[in-house]
């Protein structure tokens, strides 16, 4: 007799698996996981914390939230017949287009019978007794499975801003990843939004054109560029989906599986006339293209980002009418491409409206909110509404919620805090059977491109080990040491790697975490498939694989 994970006593032939495998979260990782384990014979559950699928676009609601990258290189391409049928109405689709969609996939492939809703995970404890994950929800309720899945998103656990009296505030107020479900209306409102990032660009170049008065209070300027978005016909459609096959080729062989390429010339390598049609080509163009296709050196050249980056303050200064305004709205402290580049949609001209006012929270502080509104050093904002578009503890803090325990009793909350580590982004020694789809030192990109080769490589694995009957899989220290070295390796000379973000592991929204760090992997998807797919031919070596 021994004790359980539980801590129970009782013998191994006692204790009851309930499910091959657990799947945390059914969003678009979560969903082809769950597609793919079926897929190879398992009993899989899948416990997700909304009411519904998604993930990702359950969650974000608020006005504007859409996709930046095209909508038909976001899709899943498992399925033929799936590509067939759907059609997106635009080039960069809305959120309540991407959720109809993800709706129909799980409709579609009969995985709601399998997911489990309104369900947070509070805790995950390994038993090396059975070799299996004690699961435990938020309602108290236990459950038991050979292998834990994480499908929790890189941005799914919000953030709050460190300001006095936050829960002062009288009037409605949420984070942008957090908003109603019913729709909220801001006609002859005053509404305060605090954060331009990414999610506050879309909400503010949308909630502008409907509201009595928005005030836009900027802790840091980011770097943004035209969207570009547009209508597809149904003449298009049918051209995109006639070449969906080279398409999806096309993003396996690019730098992070968008559809842009990088462009092999150096930006000094060009005439400074070629280079400026150049720049004004990608400043015109649909989506990540500025980003994703520019000149090979503009992201590691410190001469070559400056360039770039005066090319797009002058465009800012061009597009705001007040020259005080458009020079706050340009950062000092980052290049452009450094962080992640926010696409927008006339976001620069929302400050061309008498109904917007930006302050900014470096020269003109937020004191506290209270309860009517914001108090900065110079005035009290009285406020009908508050939006924080402050971001979120990202890759980490989808697992630090929960209370997640190794061998041994290991935390992997206090692992990471000495060292965050993993093998491949997929697996952490020390946690056997637990896999995550995009974990820290995964390749971040287009993420279905990434997250359908993660979910295909695990799934590989498991069925490797069904076949052999293994029940058990841990990255070597080794090995993780040897993956940690060569993440290094290929973030090596990018500038983006020498900036605070979200990317590099940075929030300041949060204790401890004002420390960068590399957080992602940098390099090349080929590079990082073909290391993964090294992985795999040589047996899985680098794994403890046991019966």
């Amino acid at each position: 007799m021994t004790r359980s994970a539980t801590g129970s006593k009782q013998s191994s032939q006692d204790i009851k698996i309930d499910y091959d495998a657990i799947v945390i979260g059914a969003g678009i990782s979560g969903l082809y996981q769950l597609y793919k384990l079926r897929e190879i014979g398992l009993n899989v559950r899948v416990f997700e914390a909304g009411t519904g699928v998604g993930g990702t676009w359950y969650w974000n609601r608020y006005p504007g939230a859409r996709f930046d990258s095209e909508s038909y290189s976001y899709a899943y391409s498992f399925s033929q017949e799936l590509l067939e049928e759907w059609d997106w109405s635009e080039h960069f689709a809305s959120q309540p287009e991407i959720l109809r969609y993800l709706q129909h996939v799980a409709a579609k492939f009969d995985l709601l019978k399998d997911i489990q809703f309104s369900s947070e995970v509070k805790s995950a404890i390994y038993d090396d007794l059975t070799r299996s994950w004690v699961i435990t929800l938020g309602d108290g309720k236990q459950y038991r499975s050979r292998f834990l899945i994480a499908g929790v998103g890189l941005l799914s656990q919000p953030t709050m801003p460190k300001i006095e009296g936050v829960e002062d505030f009288e009037g409605p107020s949420f984070h942008t990843s957090r908003w109603p479900h019913k729709p909220v209306n801001f006609s002859n409102k005053r509404v305060g939004i605090i954060g331009t990032g990414a999610s506050g660009v879309q909400a503010i170049q949308e909630i502008c054109k409907n509201v009595g008065q928005l005030t836009v209070f900027q802790r840091r300027p980011n770097w943004c560029a035209p969207l570009h978005n547009s209508q597809i016909s149904s003449e298009e459609m049918s051209h995109i989906r006639a070449g969906y096959e080279e398409m999806f080729d096309r993003c396996d062989q690019t730098q992070a599986g968008f559809l842009h390429t990088v462009d092999p010339r150096g930006t000094f390598e060009v005439s400074e006339r070629k280079r400026y049609e150049f720049w004004e080509h990608l400043y015109a163009s649909k989506g990540f293209g500025i980003w994703q296709g520019n000149f090979k050196d503009m992201l590691s050249d410190p001469k070559a980002n400056k360039a770039m980056s005066d090319f797009v303050a002058d465009k800012i200064r061009t597009r705001v009418d007040d020259p005080q305004v458009a020079e706050k709205l340009i950062p000092k402290d980052h290049g452009f491409g450094t962080r992640r580049v926010p696409l927008e949609t006339k976001y620069y001209e929302s400050y061309n409206r008498d109904n917007v006012q930006l302050i900014d929270i470096k020269e003109t502080p937020i004191e506290r909110v209270t309860q009517k509104g914001i108090l900065t050093t110079e005035r009290e904002f009285e406020f009908d509404f508050i939006i924080y578009a402050t971001g979120f503890n990202a890759i980490l803090g989808s697992y630090d919620r929960i209370d997640i325990r190794g061998t041994g009793g290991y935390s992997l909350r206090e692992q990471w805090k000495q060292e965050l580590s993993t093998f491949l982004g997929l697996q952490i020694n020390n946690f056997p059977n637990l896999f995550m789809i995009l974990g820290p030192h995964a390749l971040l990109g287009n993420n279905p491109r990434s997250i359908e080769y993660n979910v295909e490589w695990i799934t590989d694995l498991i069925q490797y080990m069904k076949e052999r009957g293994l029940t058990r899989a841990e990255a070597s220290s080794e090995a993780v040491a040897s993956w940690y070295e060569y993440v290094l390796e290929q973030g090596e000379g990018l500038l983006s790697n020498q900036v605070d973000s979200w990317m590099t592991g940075v929030n300041s929204n949060l204790e401890g975490r004002q420390t960068r760090i590399i957080a992602r992997y940098s390099g090349s998807q080929a590079s990082y498939r073909s290391r993964c797919d090294g992985v795999a031919a040589s047996g899985y070596k680098e794994l403890n694989l046991t019966q």
